[in-house]
């Protein structure tokens, strides 16, 4: 396995890790301030943003080709 398809991968794996855990920061952090519905949506929601642009940027990416 080449290098750069190594760290592609690494990469894209151990990013995808960290959405996960911070997802489940998220949730126990509305979890133990008794944020309720709306006050966890808006939580997931700023995260969300934050994931939407990981993939966005990957999608471009493997678009252009680079």
């Amino acid at each position: 396995m080449e290098t750069e398809v190594f760290e592609d991968l690494m990469m894209t794996v151990l990013v995808g890790g960290l959405i996960l855990f911070m997802a489940f920061i998220v949730w126990d952090l509305a979890k133990k301030s008794k944020a309720g519905r709306y006050g966890t949506a808006v939580l997931f929601f700023a995260l969300g943003l934050g994931v939407l642009g990981f993939v966005i940027k990957s999608i471009v990416i493997a678009v252009k080709g680079l």
